[in-house]
């Protein structure tokens, strides 16, 4: 059995897979078939999915432990039928025990919270990815204060798992200024571009320089600008650090609103 990768993957806005968005029905096709190509692209099927959520943050990395965690509607103003979404999978409260552990035995706190829902940055992706909701979810926050090396780190400790045949994801958005994202603004477009050809090349780098990278992606091109507050990045931290000896590369590139998007795999 080969181990599964890590994958960094766009989330999109909302329940946009499950709506018509206005003004363009079509706008987020690519990225939900990019979702829906992940069990293809997977050497086989997961025994559990490792999903980190850009939408929690808590004070010390923690796991949702339940056995059904409920969902988490954490999305305004959007048609009433995306609030009766249901993404069933089972959760994985052993596995929440060991990634913990993993954590611990690498000198990072962490903490299981058997109570912790689901938030749309799980079951939104997750209900494209593996819509027969047969694979048990695990559920990671990030840790407050989005120290990128602590991210990092926590990734490194939880690479082994891949070897026990769990899937790991980073689920966020390699672009996220909102205020700027509806914009068509050519500047704004430029600026995604450049960021995201510099992730790219950050995790392509072999590990030790990928960290180096990450840890000081707020010298990037732009990355203030792309990222006015980096909690949809950090994910990919995360998985970078999960990645271990393999190099990053994008498995799917477009522009969403003229914004460059990318999904990133360690290991496919």
């Amino acid at each position: 059995m080969k181990a599964q990768p890590s994958l960094y993957v766009p989330h999109g806005g909302g329940p946009c897979f499950f709506m018509d968005w206005p003004g363009d029905p079509h706008l987020w096709d690519n990225m939900a078939n990019m979702l829906r190509s992940i069990p293809e692209r997977v050497p086989q099927a997961p025994k559990a999915i490792l999903l980190i959520s850009a939408h929690w943050e808590a004070p010390v990395f923690t796991f949702a432990g339940g056995a059904q965690p409920e969902l988490e509607y954490d999305y305004y103003g959007f048609p009433p039928h995306t609030y009766e979404l249901t993404y069933k999978a089972a959760g994985a409260p052993e596995l929440a025990e060991k990634a913990a552990g993993l954590l611990r035995a690498a000198g990072i706190e962490a903490n299981v919270d058997a109570n912790a829902p689901w938030d749309h940055g799980v079951f939104i992706p997750l209900k494209v990815a593996y819509p027969n909701e047969d694979v048990p979810v695990l559920a990671m926050s990030l840790k407050q204060g989005l120290d990128p090396a602590e991210h990092v780190a926590a990734g490194k400790a939880l690479q082994s798992l891949r070897d026990d045949n769990v899937l790991i994801i980073g689920s966020g958005l390699s672009y996220h200024n909102l205020r700027a994202f509806f914009a068509p603004s050519q500047s704004d477009m430029q600026a995604s571009k450049a960021f995201d050809d510099w992730l790219n090349d950050a995790a392509a780098k072999p590990l030790d320089q990928r960290a180096e990278a990450l840890d000081h992606w707020t010298t990037a091109p732009a990355a203030r600008q792309v990222h006015p507050r980096e909690e949809h990045l950090l994910p990919m931290m995360i998985v970078a650090g999960a990645g271990g000896d393999d190099a990053g590369a994008a498995f799917y590139k477009d522009a969403v609103f003229g914004k460059a998007v990318s999904a990133i795999g360690f290991g496919l």
